[in-house]
């Protein structure tokens, strides 16, 4: 046998190895022993190895080994206590996530916003109104609540923005169960405003619920800047991460926006560095697309697309997101890392099922499209999707069609002023 497989076997001995080493600990957790009765354990498990081979170990152990997925969230508590010795070595710290306005720097300085609302402000109020739950008290719970829900802008912008650039670069361990995580914290904190809007006397259920919020809001935070973080800033590179910021503030920010611009230190001034998610018309590609009805420019193709009042999704007969408009009132923001993806790695873990469904209608030829609606805010969102057929029948892709019908829904009357005009020209 040559050195070359005997190192390619060593290694793969040395991965199984470790991973039966996580999973006792995991068992260990379950039977009740505490963090520092398990701790060098896990320790000696991953020592030597970086951020994103300890997530992949993770991950397998959920979709190769069957671990249930929260049993692997017992570890949280554990890479907690780790981080704070020598694993601490094996995670990237460079110097630009730690400059004010970096994305990885943003989504830090937000958890410790995140953790002064709940872990002082929330808890104090929730102890007050455990004494007495006095309208007065019930209405500083609302009032930290609806600060709370701003927390909507930072999972946002980490799942629409963070995971598709990780899902390009081969994946972040269980990204889709974070999704879901994130999905059930909006929920928790949704249901807590209802039970106080108005209240209704059912004291002990809202603290039993705040308590939750509280402690599943401190194990994301855990979870983002112990593994989520450090396995980005291994794997996505400067440009990618100027894009997210770019694209943040589309979005939104939590509790605060960043102090200043982050500017890399190896920022480039050529319209390619802008990344696939540019929309520059300068950096359209030069020619011209023919129709039947017509020919355009490619530029003024683009500002069409763009200029209507619509957000368009193309996704490929193979369920990849080939095309997005990008107007400037566009209602969800993608990043250009989803282009490219599987449509399926771009929802959240409840819509995987329904889309997936959805195109295996069209492919079969059961459907030719659908429709959604539902409101976000003061928005009524209408999503048609279609399928997209060549002159043979030929299942070609789906178009996904987003509008805010909201303006359209409150028209009354008429406006005649270019209706007559129309009317003088048939």
């Amino acid at each position: 046998m040559s050195k070359r497989m005997i190192r390619q076997v060593s290694e793969v001995l040395d991965k199984s190895r470790r991973r039966e080493m996580l999973k006792e600990v995991v068992k260990e957790l379950h039977a009740g022993k505490s963090v520092d009765e398990v701790k060098d354990r896990f320790e000696k498990a991953v020592a030597g190895i970086n951020v994103s081979e300890i997530a992949a170990m993770e991950n397998a152990l959920i979709n190769e080994e069957g671990v249930p997925a929260a049993e692997i969230r017992r570890l949280c508590a554990v890479h907690e206590a780790v981080f704070q010795g020598t694993i601490k070595e094996i995670h990237r710290f460079s110097k630009p996530e730690d400059q004010p306005g970096h994305p990885a720097h943003t989504f830090k300085r937000e958890n410790r916003d995140v953790e002064r609302l709940v872990n002082f402000k929330l808890k104090l109020h929730a102890g007050k109104f455990q004494k007495n739950d006095s309208p007065d008290n019930a209405r500083k719970l609302q009032d930290d609540l609806a600060l709370l829900f701003d927390l909507d802008k930072h999972y946002r912008r980490k799942e629409e923005l963070l995971f598709p650039y990780l899902e390009k670069h081969g994946g972040y361990g269980p990204s889709g169960m974070m999704w879901g995580e994130d999905d059930s914290i909006r929920s928790m904190i949704k249901n807590a405003r209802a039970m106080l809007m108005p209240y209704r006397g059912c004291k002990a259920e809202v603290g039993e619920a705040l308590s939750r919020i509280i402690l599943e809001i401190n194990q994301m935070i855990c979870k983002e800047e112990q593994v989520l973080l450090p396995a980005a800033l291994e794997k996505l590179t400067e440009e990618e991460w100027l894009e997210i910021a770019k694209k943040s503030a589309e979005i939104g920010y939590c509790l605060s926006v960043p102090e200043e611009e982050w500017v890399p230190e190896h920022k480039t001034d050529e319209p390619a560095a802008a990344g696939p998610d540019s929309h520059s018309v300068m950096n359209s590609p030069q020619g011209y697309v023919r129709f039947g009805t017509g020919t355009l420019a490619v530029e003024q193709l683009e500002l069409i697309l763009n200029h209507l009042p619509v957000d368009l999704t193309f996704i490929d007969e193979n369920d990849v997101i080939r095309y997005f408009s990008h107007g400037k009132d566009r209602l969800f923001t993608p990043s250009g890392a989803v282009l490219g993806c599987q449509v399926r790695d771009c929802h959240p873990p409840q819509g995987e099922a329904a889309i997936g469904k959805l195109l295996d209608d069209f492919k079969a030829g059961c459907k030719e499209s659908e429709e959604f609606w539902i409101h976000i805010r003061d928005q009524f969102i209408h999503i048609r999707y279609f399928a997209v057929r060549d002159d043979r029948g030929r299942y070609m892709g789906a178009l996904e069609f987003t509008q805010n019908i909201a303006p359209l829904r409150a028209l009354e009357g008429q406006k005649r002023a270019l209706a007559e005009s129309y009317r003088a020209m048939e």
